[in-house]
């Protein structure tokens, strides 16, 4: 049997908004929140896609997550922003700011913003993605419960704290960088802990601060803060730089709560149904600011051309540039079908019956 199936992208879209109307949201942030949702699987990201989609009906049945949060407005200039989510859903109002962010960078040249209070926001590339598409250059992070081990540690001290940046182009592709600062996310390792599979050397510590492969003993013992975790970018010690990862990681905090006055590292804990409270950091530089949009957009492409079609090593087919893969996935998965795990699939399946919502068909291909 195949360990995945194929559905089509846009009823599985439609599917995410049924389920959040639901529980409770409003058209407008259920569309938001399934686009976001959705885009993760449409670019193979299936770690942050619709596998999420039970913890976020579970937070919002538990009042973790708010399906009416009203946000507020803390502190405004013409160039900064920082918004209260009031524990709302983390997409709509991402989304949301990032747009007044792109509207005050449109004027000011460049402007930046926290979110507070908030919840799981999904890639950030999406967010990071809206300002290229208005001739800025996008930055996106979020903080996440503590899962994180430092350099030469062997207790959670960090999230994952992805960030993305997005460059647009001109005939190519936008430069699109979306990596968390751990050598993983908490997705992956819960995709190894689902089909049984051990974790690669280098991923991940157990309570001594050794290297563990056991993936479910990890979830394990980073939820109860038993010791153990996943390892800065770079991986153990230093010899291949692991503290630049850990580095990166305290960055994405100062960023997103230090500056703000939200809560960082160890004290955002997630519960056993549903993801923390967290907070947001976003970025839009207008490119006319310094210089022509267009001749920027040439020499992007230059630069991405060169680096494509540079000289493969030994027994490699292709070199890659940040999102190339992510953009070949989505024209592909948006004309065959999304690949969804089994596992991923059934539990679909439970949400649909628990909501008296029709399955989606299986796609034959």
């Amino acid at each position: 049997m195949a360990d995945n199936v194929m559905v089509d992208y846009e009823i599985l879209k439609s599917f995410c908004v049924e389920v959040y109307r639901k529980c409770g949201i409003t058209p407008e942030d259920a569309e938001l929140a399934a686009a976001v949702l959705t885009s993760a699987d449409l670019r193979g990201i299936a770690s942050h896609g619709v596998a999420r989609l039970r913890r976020y009906v579970n937070g919002l049945k538990t009042g973790l997550m708010l399906p009416d949060a009203e946000s507020r407005i803390l502190r405004e200039t013409g160039s900064t922003l920082v918004v209260d989510a009031a524990g709302g859903m983390g997409a709509p109002i991402s989304v949301r700011t990032m747009a007044q962010i792109i509207d005050k960078a449109e004027t000011n040249g460049a402007a930046f913003g926290c979110v507070c209070n908030s919840n799981h926001f999904g890639i950030a590339g999406f967010y990071a993605q809206m300002a290229a598409e208005n001739d800025m250059i996008g930055i996106a992070m979020t903080n996440t419960a503590a899962l994180g081990v430092p350099t030469f540690g062997r207790h959670v001290m960090f999230g994952t704290n992805p960030l993305a940046f997005c460059a647009p182009a001109g005939e190519e592709k936008s430069f699109l960088l979306d990596m968390s600062t751990t050598v993983v996310s908490r997705g992956k390792i819960e995709v190894y802990a689902a089909c049984g599979k051990a974790l690669p050397h280098n991923w991940a510590v157990d309570r001594s601060g050794r290297s563990a492969t056991d993936a479910g003993k990890i979830l394990d013992d980073m939820f109860h803060r038993y010791g153990g975790g996943i390892l800065p970018l770079g991986g153990e010690g230093e010899l291949f730089g692991g503290y630049k990862g850990y580095g990166l990681a305290v960055m994405v905090d100062i960023l997103c709560a230090v500056l703000c006055g939200a809560p960082f590292g160890p004290d955002i804990c997630d519960t056993e149904f549903s993801s923390a409270r967290v907070s947001h950091f976003f970025g839009a530089i207008k490119i006319d600011s310094f210089r022509s949009p267009g001749e920027f957009r040439k020499d992007m492409d230059k630069m991405l051309r060169q680096l494509r079609d540079s000289e493969p090593a030994d027994g490699c087919e292709r070199v890659y540039v940040a999102g190339q893969k992510e953009y070949e996935n989505e024209e592909r998965n948006r004309r065959c079908g999304v690949p969804l795990a089994l596992t991923t699939y059934d539990n679909l399946l439970s949400i649909a019956a628990e909501y008296q919502l029709a399955p989606m068909p299986i796609l034959n291909i």
